[in-house]
């Protein structure tokens, strides 16, 4: 369940939505009032009152009265809208649309997802060999009465027979892993508990690799802050007490370790990350029993992911000496960097990802925020381009070491997911699902600008609207952004999206600083004490959109999730002029205290934590919660979860003051 909270009336919201004409709010919404307590805490000299701090503690019926209190209020509002029925029954129609999800293949198995339109989760499908008749393998929607249930990180063993897989409940990071006999449907009795932040790797068909933390105390399953990860091996058909404990490090509790296993099976990949940028690499040779792990890096200074083997050396792609990433071959016993082989080198478009299929290289760049996918030979020789159509963004590419055959999918701002089949060995593509949806796409664009940031940098940005769109700063805009954590803002289909520009609306993406796409430096320059450029990033772009006549703005909404949803409340304290609606989704509005809760501490590369003289100073100049003040705000929904267990709800709830 969602907890939707209003800070102020949305007349604005619904100006902003279509209505041509502003009306003024006859009954002001009448809000519970949210008592405060005498808490402070001392930063360096200064003393920051938090007289919202009871609002923490989710296992209180006092915080459970005030969240049923203000849902009444979002409720009881949200239904008098007018048009909303009519919202509704667009939105389901253009929602029902087939989808499915990129195939993979392991043995003689050929698993993918699909979705009917309307169903609550994607259900997994399963076909046996080339002309198989396509059947259910689990279906996660009958594993709840709501629908809340969700199915990830399927992961076939080597013969295909067996799948391991996580559930999820009402959102939540705490997964459980469950493992199907594929032949028969049947779920074998292993069960393993308190999974978090984990893959799943399968040695041979006996076993898989995975991570997890101790059980957390009683009541606090949503909030403790995890500590000491670790990394086992399960054997099917053992109950989880007797699982072998391969890794751990207790002198680092806030690091998170995965295992992963080689294609060959010769060698266990151990990596470290102790926050969201930065990573540890140590490899252990199962060919040698007893063998010790061999340190690759362990400084979390940079990047690396291991492809895979090729021989006795590890194919990694790391931005090491290469803010853009490079492709390059590791010998475990010489790990030092002048030592390595470079595959791929570091180009002036940014490396993504790379696989191995038939003796080949396949390699995803991202060019100014737009997707290139290339095979090379083994020596790093580029021998074909995969074309790709327009401003789009590859979703995945799933090739397999000895198949010819892979699979590859794109998606538009216009456009849904569509999978392409390649093959390697002909170097042809072919469509293999493309979906049928209820939306003229051909009737729509998208366009990519550069605008001027506060400091001259240019931002790109992505706006789609209808063909045709006259500039008189008259239209509706809905802008979003992100910026942060090294995560690329790139094209995606959304049928809320299309509902508001069949409208007339314009769908604006800003592609800031914070984010990846142009590399670590790109990154860097919008973390810790530069994060004030993320904001500003922010700003330019809703002056762009507003100088150009897209828009005006009082016909601008703002939006961002998780750290967007930082930035969407950093940004409207700062101007509360600049948009008239503000949606701030599950974000990040406390930054002295985000640390203290979950995951939350691995989030300090990006932000840096108050319990640093320089960072404080940094942080409290822009931090959401301790920078309200008397003003004539957006319309503003603050929305977060109640099962959310990684940007906690307790730190949006005092921002309803």
């Amino acid at each position: 369940m969602n907890h939707l909270i209003y800070l102020l009336p949305l007349s604005a919201m619904i100006a902003c939505a279509g209505n041509k004409e502003e009306k003024k709010e006859e009954n002001p919404i009448q809000y519970p009032q949210t008592k405060k307590v005498n808490t402070s805490d001392t930063y360096f000299g200064a003393s920051i009152g938090d007289p919202f701090r009871w609002l923490e503690d989710d296992n209180s019926a006092e915080t459970a009265e005030w969240v049923k209190a203000e849902n009444k209020v979002t409720f009881d509002y949200l239904s008098k809208i007018p048009y909303r029925e009519k919202i509704k029954e667009r939105l389901t129609k253009v929602w029902n649309y087939t989808r499915c999800g990129t195939p993979f293949k392991e043995g003689n198995y050929t698993f993918f997802f699909k979705n009917d339109g309307i169903q609550n989760q994607s259900v997994l499908y399963v076909q046996e060999g080339a002309t198989g008749e396509p059947h259910v393998l689990i279906d996660p929607n009958k594993l709840s009465s709501d629908g809340t249930t969700a199915l990830s990180s399927p992961d076939p063993s080597k013969d295909g027979k067996m799948l391991a897989y996580m559930l999820a409940q009402a959102g939540s990071d705490w997964n459980e892993i469950h493992v199907i006999d594929v032949k028969t449907g049947t779920n074998l009795k292993d069960v393993i508990k308190w999974v978090k932040f984990s893959g799943i790797s399968w040695k041979g068909d006996k076993g898989f690799y995975y991570s997890r933390y101790d059980a957390p105390s009683d009541g606090h399953t949503y909030s403790k802050k995890n500590e000491y990860h670790k990394v086992y091996y399960h054997t099917i058909g053992e109950p989880q007490e007797k699982d072998v404990l391969v890794f751990e490090d207790k002198e680092h509790p806030q690091r998170n370790f995965g295992g992963m296993i080689t294609d060959d099976e010769r060698y266990l990949i151990v990596q470290g990350e102790e926050s969201t940028s930065g990573t540890s690499l140590m490899v252990k040779d199962l060919s040698k029993p007893n063998s010790p792990y061999k340190v690759i890096v362990d400084n979390f200074e940079n990047n690396y992911g291991v492809i895979d083997n090729i021989g006795d050396q590890l194919l990694v792609i790391t931005d090491k000496n290469a803010p853009k990433y490079q492709l390059v071959l590791i010998d475990p016993n010489k790990p030092q960097p002048e030592n390595w082989k470079k595959i791929i080198p570091e180009s002036n478009d940014l490396l993504q990802s790379a696989s191995i299929g038939n003796g080949k290289i396949i390699a995803k760049f991202l060019k100014d925020v737009t997707s290139r996918i290339y095979v090379y030979d083994m020596e790093g020789k580029q021998e074909s381009e995969i074309k790709l159509d327009g401003l789009c963004m590859v979703d995945e590419i799933n090739a397999k070491k000895k198949d010819s055959v892979m699979f590859y999918s794109f998606v538009t701002y216009t456009n849904p997911t569509t999978i392409y089949k390649y093959n390697l060995a002909t170097n042809q593509s072919s469509v293999y699902f493309k979906p049928q949806i209820d939306f003229k796409s051909g009737d729509y664009e998208t366009k990519m600008v550069f605008y001027p940031s506060k400091d001259g940098t240019k931002i790109p940005m992505f706006i789609t609207s209808k063909k045709g769109l006259v500039l008189d700063g008259n239209n509706p805009c809905f802008l979003y952004g992100y910026g942060g954590f090294n995560i690329s803002n790139t094209p995606r289909f959304s049928t809320s999206n299309i509902i508001f520009m069949e409208q007339g609306g314009i769908y604006a993406v800003a592609n800031l600083r914070g984010g990846g796409e142009y590399g670590e430096e790109w990154h860097k320059a919008g973390t810790k004490c530069s994060k004030q450029n993320v904001f500003d990033d922010f700003i330019a772009a809703a002056d762009y959109l507003v100088k150009e006549k897209y828009t005006t703005n009082t016909r601008l909404a703002i939006h961002g999730r998780s750290n967007g949803g930082l930035l969407v409340g950093a940004t409207m304290t700062q101007r509360p002029d600049l948009a008239k609606v503000a949606l701030p989704g599950v974000g990040v509005l406390d930054m002295l205290r985000y640390h203290k809760f979950t995951i939350g501490w691995a989030w300090a590369s990006d932000y840096g934590t108050s319990e640093k003289k320089d960072e404080f100073d940094c942080l409290i100049k822009y931090s959401p919660l301790h920078n309200v003040k008397t003003s004539e705000y957006p319309a503003t929904m603050i929305l977060t979860g109640d099962h959310d267990d990684r940007v906690v709800p307790a730190k949006c709830r005092p921002w309803r003051r």
